[in-house]
């Protein structure tokens, strides 16, 4: 095995200011901050084994972290420091005896294949390598509130994660460092004391640190925004359905039983308004109508649930990496009465289509007494739909 990760996880967190819950297993964009820091080494190709150290209380909350791929090991207890869980993380890779080991904070989810790619290539001609970047902003000596010195940052840098070394030096490093009592803040400074030489590297701005509330926030922020823009592409399509009445005493309407004086009349179940809003979504993504999809010639459908249609229309959006933003439907009938089953449609559209209820409109109208459906023939009902697909799509 030529390199193997390890993932720093077991710290509390306690500068966040976020509770129960560490900010390792904080959600931004969607995913945990160590879900993304694993998700990062392994969409990069640069470890062939990942060890994450863990709280010893955590281990719940990780399995709610973890992706699955056989390069991720088994979580390792960290301990009640960032070195000492390091040791631990090392411990555990005696067995593999890598050439190289990364070492790398769970609280920065933003390395990218690039910086770990510049570490790893550097350490072919290194023992140690960090990523670092120049100091920009003028640093003061503070004491007691008041500025005592302007501290030159000429040759000053910042260091950054992941950190790589050659394992066996390492490893020794932090175990001599441990029995002597020595503490650092850092793996570069374990091998500084061992007398190993370490290289730098450049290192990423974008590579933060999440340490506060607000870091978590906005990295959250950051990353719902650039999503939108990933499927950006917005699409519209409309959607049209009618059905006549005949014997009943119910109509289905949204996946809803509404009663009423007769029933709708079709080969499945005869919902317009899941009908329509079916049509909607596949014209927004282009991909032909219900008929095309679910022919009524086909006995398969007979009689069946129309929640069927819209669920797979919707599931047509996923598989495209798009979202359905919004559905709007109106039922057009001179009965039955809509509006005390409106939130229950609502509700029962928003979990077939697997988005917020928020983003379900329903409406209902009668047709004045006007035409077919003034006479009580059949119903219909307009739907449309608001879709966003990656540009690429």
């Amino acid at each position: 095995m030529r390199t193997a990760a390890i993932i720093v996880a077991a710290g509390r967190g306690s500068r966040a200011g976020l509770g129960e819950i560490p900010k390792q297993y904080q959600m931004v964009g969607g995913k945990t901050v160590l879900r993304r820091s694993i998700e990062t080494f392994l969409d990069s190709g640069l470890a062939d084994l990942l060890v994450p150290v863990i709280g010893p209380d955590d281990a719940g909350q990780y399995a709610n972290s973890a992706p699955q791929d056989p390069r991720l090991a088994a979580p390792i207890a960290g301990a009640p420091t960032r070195q000492g869980s390091v040791r631990n993380g090392l411990a555990a890779l005696a067995d593999s005896n890598p050439d190289r080991v990364l070492i790398h904070d769970a609280a920065r989810p933003f390395a990218g294949a690039d910086l770990i790619t510049r570490v790893v290539r550097a350490l072919d001609g290194a023992d140690a390598v960090i990523p670092v970047l120049p100091v920009a902003s003028t640093l003061k000596a503070v004491t007691d509130g008041t500025v005592t010195a302007t501290v030159p940052r000429d040759g000053l840098f910042a260091a950054e994660t992941p950190q790589g070394f050659r394992y066996a030096l390492i490893r020794d490093a932090h175990e001599r460092a441990a029995a002597a009592g020595k503490e650092f803040t850092d793996d570069a400074a374990v091998a500084e004391w061992a007398s190993i030489p370490v290289r730098t590297v450049a290192g990423d701005p974008a590579n933060i640190k999440l340490t506060t509330a607000d870091d978590i926030a906005a990295a959250d922020r950051r990353l719902t925004m650039e999503a939108a823009l990933k499927i950006g592409d917005v699409r519209v399509g409309v959607g049209y359905d009618v059905h006549a009445f005949g014997p009943g005493n119910e109509v289905m309407l949204g996946g809803v039983a509404v009663p009423h004086t007769r029933g709708l009349i079709g080969h499945s179940d005869a919902d317009v308004v899941l009908h329509a809003l079916t049509d909607a979504v596949l014209g927004a993504i282009g991909e032909g109508d219900i008929g095309a999809h679910f022919p009524p010639s086909d006995q398969r459908w007979k009689g069946a649930a129309s929640e069927v249609f819209l669920a797979e229309a919707a599931a047509r959006v996923r598989a495209r990496g798009g979202v359905i933003a919004h559905l709007d439907v109106s039922y057009i009938g001179e009965g039955p009465k809509v509006g005390p089953h409106r939130e229950a449609m609502r509700a029962k559209i928003a979990a077939i289509a697997g988005i917020g209820v928020d983003r379900v409109g329903v409406q209902a109208t009668t047709n004045e007494g006007l035409g077919f459906i003034g006479r009580s023939e059949g119903a219909a009902a307009h739907a449309v739909a608001t879709v966003r697909l990656p540009f690429s799509a």
